[in-house]
């Protein structure tokens, strides 16, 4: 595509951003609000591709939050005699998570307050009944006004199978949460266990596991005990406690997502309130009795390439919407039976015994 093409008589395409083996994006300039803007454009062609990337306009516009980037429009347009499909997205200044790392870690409170925002911004699709899926650092824009979380472009609705229509599973192997290896449903606990290794990777620039045991990651995730977050300057042992809740074995054991952003956002500021203390003491409880792991059989195939998304980050990609399209989306959406069943499934119990736990607590008090 060239510079100055206009989409949908409106958007006219800039300079280039970034690309992916799926899309392209581009800063452009839409000519009826007179704004800037970055348009994500499909460069593949097959049907699945297309389901893919208006599932995820449809994700993340169905979210309002400073903490998730906003999609303003979707639409196709004729180009080279062809109709391509876009998605066009608030456009921001700043660089990803993942870019920021390569210079080390993050001091505490920073690391603790980008956290919260991500926890912040799963609080809310998980409400909407939606899983991301894909949380990891090149996924968090870091803004002026704050953390972003960017692509839901594999996000599907919760309880909806975790294999797509195509047979696969699709994802990031580094951030999996071990129950999703096992083919069920979507969770949103899967979440909050790649934002515990989102955690332990912004405070120590690594993730928990021997640089050996990085080479098979899903092997790693269900047979690899992940290291202790180490003693670090200005780390409350609310945050070392939170960490391992958030990487417990079974999903039910986890905190939600509102949980874990009450406690790091408490920490992060300084003072923690009275809930957000009662609810790091129930995950202390909660992790000192969820008894040991599940250690059952590896399903057979689950370290294929067909399994696995490639990962690769962008390097220098400074706005919104580059990241890597590499990763696909099933095109499920979240309806009312499904969000149904996400709150009567497992993950909910967990909830039961934290809001157990802090009545206990509060009668002990």
């Amino acid at each position: 595509m060239q510079r100055d093409q206009l989409l949908a008589g409106r958007y006219r395409l800039l300079e280039r951003l970034g690309s992916g083996g799926m899309s392209e994006v581009y800063r452009a300039y839409d000519e009826v609000l007179e704004r800037d803007v970055a348009v994500k454009v499909l460069v593949a062609s097959d049907t699945n591709a297309r389901q893919r990337i208006r599932g995820e306009a449809k994700a993340a516009a169905r979210l309002s939050h400073p903490h998730v980037t906003s999609v303003y429009d979707y639409g196709e347009s004729a180009l080279d005699g062809a109709q391509v499909p876009f998605v066009v997205m608030e456009l921001l200044g700043g660089h990803t998570l993942e870019h920021r790392l390569v210079a080390g870690p993050l001091p505490p409170r920073a690391g603790l307050r980008v956290c919260a925002e991500v926890a912040s911004a799963l609080t809310v699709a998980h409400g909407q009944g939606l899983v991301h899926r894909d949380i990891k650092p090149s996924n968090v824009m870091l803004t002026p006004s704050g953390a972003k979380v960017l692509d839901f472009g594999i996000a599907a609705a919760a309880g909806a199978p975790e294999i797509d229509f195509e047979g696969r599973l699709l994802g990031t192997p580094a951030y999996l949460a071990p129950e999703r290896l096992q083919a069920g449903e979507v969770l949103p606990a899967s979440d909050v266990y790649a934002l515990g290794l989102l955690l332990y990777r912004v405070l120590t620039g690594r993730l928990p596991w021997p640089a050996e045991a990085q080479t098979g990651m899903l092997r790693a995730h269900t047979h690899v005990e992940p290291d202790p977050l180490p003693p670090i300057d200005g780390i409350p042992p609310e945050v070392h406690r939170l960490y391992r809740w958030c990487l417990a074995g079974d999903p039910a054991d986890r905190p939600s997502a509102a949980d874990a952003a009450r406690i790091l956002l408490a920490v992060a500021s300084g003072a923690a309130p009275e809930a957000a203390a009662g609810a790091a003491a129930s995950a202390a409880n909660v992790a000192e009795h969820a008894g040991p792991e599940p250690t059952g059989p590896k399903p057979a195939g689950t370290e294929e390439a067909g399994t696995e998304e490639a990962g690769t980050e962008e390097a220098g990609t400074e706005e919104a919407g580059t990241e890597e399209a590499g990763t696909e989306e099933a095109g499920t959406e979240p309806t009312g039976d499904s969000v149904a069943r996400m709150r009567r499934g497992p993950w909910r119990r967990g909830r039961a015994i934290l809001t157990v736990g802090g009545a206990v607590i509060a009668a002990v008090a």
